[in-house]
């Protein structure tokens, strides 16, 4: 091939700003690349985000829609998946909760064996941590107090843990909304702002107090050069010349935000990454092999699609003295038992949304039974109280009024995803669910929801698709296209190298292959972080990277 990169439009194509694109984007540049980072979500800024999640047009994702938001809800006949679509990725939207997981979710998995990951570990997860502005939370709201008190009460309050945040915080005694200078990158980053409480961290922080990736990695990428294009999703990646990909790629991209001017682009570069997310990269993926662009892909791809088996429960305390939208995001956090991680979690008052889709908790196995004892106690409620259950059950009010209780275990579990033609739509393949159902029914959260309930004067709650459709809700999908030895049980290496492809590599959530059990953030950007690493500087790469050789030995 060619030894000159003017010949290309860029080195490496990035597609995606979350957080493997963000972490690919910088130290790609860093190493002497022409870098281009693909986004398909808009740029948003203190001027720009919603004030509430009731601004629809610009809290929600769904283009088609004219909804040109940031957060996205996607339904599966297995799975209710919660993202986000932004520059930045998911950061724009996330509880900004950055938690190492337990040393055992190395053990299990696709990846365990291929790399002494507890000893690797620990190295990036300090550079992720500084990147991103980990520090211990130090705003406890009302929210987190009944949670400590509860804990105590049922004997997990020895696990009662303030969370590790990326929020600028002030020091303490100081108030909050006080500008600093950057306080991160010896000057090199932009002006900061203390945290003033108000909750609002998952519909975009408007006070410059959150550490969106926008904010660290990306803003440094672009000071040294990086191009970012906004708006913009990757609808094809073919390779030039070999079929490998050895020569090079040809990336097309549309407009993402437009009805009918797609504005078609193409570009070349000598390697990508795909930093789509979990859900973003498996659906692009699959895609691009149906239709023969990269029919080498592994058949493995869909795989071992992981929720962190989460359950969203919760407390509603109608006409409380207290406001539990005040702290951060998710401000603390206790173990009820060695698998289980309880976090109080809130939305910032006035962002009733939500609401909507929450109501009465109710015990039982999932199924036909259940939803009669959920329609039974629903109408004996209206029956016996109507205006208390009304009052309950209308989203107004909510985060103001209620405790979510984010629910995860760090135990083996998953689904699959397909690429398929719906019953209904016959003419189309897209992407569906498939295999074993997660629970949604976790009897020790929702027992402890009930005890939460009663010290607070309130009513448990739960999410309606969960009860009516025994389908469970996350916002940390992972898994799809993970790190495994060969393409016989992975998609990549457990150097991110995609089997089958020269120069390609996949750096988001699809690639972790286990059940981490707290929020994925952290341990994505050390993932990133580590393949980032492992790529040669820009002076000394023959561009002949792979992941052939294991595969190879395998087969011999």
């Amino acid at each position: 091939m060619p030894d000159n990169p003017r010949q290309f439009d860029f080195d490496f194509i990035v597609i995606g700003s979350g957080f493997g694109g963000s972490v690919s984007a910088l130290r790609l540049t860093e190493k002497g690349y022409k870098v281009a980072v693909m986004e398909m979500g808009r740029r948003w800024t203190a001027d720009n985000l919603p004030k509430t999640n009731w601004s629809l047009n610009r809290w929600f994702w769904r283009p088609g829609l004219a909804l040109r938001g940031f957060f996205s809800m996607r339904f599966f006949s297995r799975v209710t998946i919660l993202h986000g679509c932004a520059v930045g990725g998911g950061s724009i939207t996330y509880a900004s909760t950055l938690l190492r997981p337990p040393d055992k979710v190395w053990e299990s998995g696709t990846w365990q064996g291929l790399s002494d990951w507890q000893s690797e570990m620990p190295r990036h997860y300090d550079t992720a941590s500084r990147m991103l502005g980990v520090t211990q939370n130090k705003i406890l709201g009302p929210a987190d107090h009944l949670l400590k008190q509860v804990a105590a009460a049922t004997g997990a309050g020895a696990t009662f843990h303030r969370t590790n945040v990326g929020i600028f915080q002030s020091p303490e005694g100081e108030a909050g909304g006080l500008t600093y200078a950057d306080p991160y990158f010896g000057g090199e980053g932009p002006a900061r702002t203390t945290c003033n409480a108000c909750g609002g961290c998952m519909i975009g922080c408007r006070f410059g107090a959150k550490n969106t990736l926008d904010l660290n990695y990306l803003y440094l990428a672009e000071k040294r050069g990086m191009q970012l294009f906004a708006e913009t999703r990757v609808v094809d990646v073919k390779p030039l010349g070999a079929s490998d990909g050895s020569e090079g790629y040809e990336v097309t991209t549309e407009c993402s935000t437009s009805f009918f001017l797609k504005k078609r682009r193409r570009f070349t570069c000598r390697a990508i990454v795909f930093s789509a997310s979990s859900l973003g990269t498996t659906e692009l993926l699959f895609r691009l092999k149906a239709k023969h662009s990269l029919p080498k892909i592994s058949d493995q791809l869909g795989n071992r699609v992981r929720t962190n088996s989460e359950s969203l429960i919760g407390v509603r305390v109608p006409k409380s003295e207290q406001d539990f939208s005040r702290g951060v995001a998710i401000g603390s956090g206790i173990y009820i038992d060695e698998h289980t991680h309880i976090e109080a979690v809130r939305y910032p008052a006035g962002s009733d949304v939500m609401g909507g889709l929450a109501t009465m908790l109710t015990a039982g196995k999932p199924g036909i039974g259940r939803v009669a004892l959920w329609f039974k106690n629903l109408l004996v409620s209206f029956c016996t109280h109507p205006v208390r259950t009304f009052r309950l059950l209308q989203p107004f009010g909510f985060a103001r009024e209620s405790v979510i209780l984010l629910c995860m275990q760090a135990l083996d579990g998953h689904i699959d995803m397909r690429w398929k033609r719906p019953w209904y739509w016959p003419f189309t393949k897209v992407l569906m669910s498939s295999g074993q159902r997660i629970p949604t029914f976790i009897p020790a959260a929702n027992q402890f929801a009930q005890i939460f309930a009663r010290m607070a004067s309130g009513t448990a709650m739960s999410m309606l698709p969960e009860i009516l459709f025994n389908i469970p809700a996350t916002a940390h999908c992972l898994g799809g296209a993970v790190i495994g030895a060969s393409s016989r049980d992975g998609v990549i290496d457990s150097q991110h190298r995609v089997f089958g492809y020269a120069n390609m590599y996949v750096c988001d959530g699809s690639a972790v292959a286990a059940n981490l059990g707290v929020n994925p953030s952290l341990t994505i950007t050390a993932l990133a972080e580590r393949a980032m690493e492992l790529i040669r500087p820009a002076d000394a790469n023959s561009w002949t990277d792979r992941a052939d050789s294991i595969e190879v030995a395998n087969a011999l």
